[in-house]
């Protein structure tokens, strides 16, 4: 069987063999050149073959790699064509591409994509999937133009958020837990309980595994997860508990798990965040359309909403 080709992996080994140099590929990549590294590592591992000689000081190119980047360059290009013809036979004016994960914006995404598409017919909308590894939802990279996203987000100068609403978090667990008939718990409750740990960088999966409110209380990790999915079966599996969002529940619910309000941890909040260093007026005008949905309320059992922006409130996008 042939490799699958991923093509943002074509495009992270393509600005490698361009640069020779992966911390400066990692810079036009805005990504963290670890993420980077291991991502090319995985193409040579999926290939069977080496495509960069690698020295402490300097990259060069192999035979193969020689190979691949001019391919690769070919397939980015045919896949830009790709998608220019299929828009233009749509009659789409372009793509909106809106990363998130898990629930979204819970109730409020159907409203919001509903409304955008209302004012731009001819705009294709793509709701893109990330997993945990990366917190900022396709933004860092490229892979979204605009994303819901949960701080807290690792510190960057060219990111930009508005607060959309807040929610409690609560506790999953197995059905069978000595937990699931409580009317709520507390962190220190469950402190010595194994939990299921979000594969991502170290603020935001501490954040999710509330070490905060632990007291210097060591965490036990029972299993380490990529997606909510993944999360949920390893608390049916009986291998940890997990703190989620307290929307979570209305969209994945399933028998086998109970959701427990807890009583002293920081709620979550949802936030949609775009690049300020990218001038986009169709994300402008999605970010607006987000805020002022918002505003109205129309999550169940949030804390608090946000107060929608004004098209002279909305910050710059450059």
């Amino acid at each position: 069987m042939q490799p699958q080709l991923d093509l943002r992996v074509l495009q992270y080994f393509v600005a490698v063999a361009e640069e020779l140099h992966f911390g400066r590929a990692a810079a036009r990549l805005h990504i963290a050149q670890p993420s980077l590294s291991v991502q090319v590592r995985k193409l040579e591992h999926n290939l069977g073959t080496p495509l960069l000689v690698r020295s402490s000081r300097s990259v060069a190119l192999t035979p193969a790699g020689a190979v691949m980047l001019d391919e690769a360059r070919h397939l980015l290009s045919a896949a830009e064509r790709a998608v220019s013809l299929t828009q233009a036979a749509s009659g789409a004016r372009g793509t909106l591409i809106v990363g998130f994960q898990a629930n979204a914006a819970a109730e409020l995404t159907p409203q919001i994509l509903a409304a955008f598409k209302k004012r731009h017919p001819k705009i294709h909308v793509e709701m893109r999937s990330f997993d945990f590894s990366d917190p900022t939802v396709g933004l860092a990279d490229g892979g979204a133009d605009v994303a819901f996203v949960r701080p807290p987000l690792p510190a960057a100068g060219w990111l930009r958020m508005e607060t959309l609403f807040i929610e409690p978090r609560v506790l999953v667990v197995p059905s069978t837990s000595r937990f699931a008939g409580l009317d709520e718990v507390s962190v220190e409750q469950v402190a010595d309980e194994p939990f299921v740990a979000r594969k991502a960088p170290d603020e935001w999966r501490d954040f999710w595994l509330a070490r905060n409110a632990r007291a210097g209380h060591p965490i036990r990790v029972g299993a380490q997860v990529g997606t909510v999915d993944e999360c949920f079966e390893s608390i049916l599996a009986e291998r940890g508990i997990a703190f989620t969002q307290a929307s979570t529940q209305r969209f994945y619910d399933r028998p086998g798990l109970s959701f427990i309000p807890v009583s002293d941890v920081q709620p979550s909040t949802l936030s949609i965040a775009w690049r300020k260093d990218v001038n986009d007026d169709l994300v402008r005008e999605f970010v607006q359309t987000a805020s002022i949905l918002a505003s109205f309320g129309s999550v169940p059992n949030i804390l608090d909403s946000a107060a929608p922006l004004t098209p002279d409130s909305v910050p710059q996008l450059n």
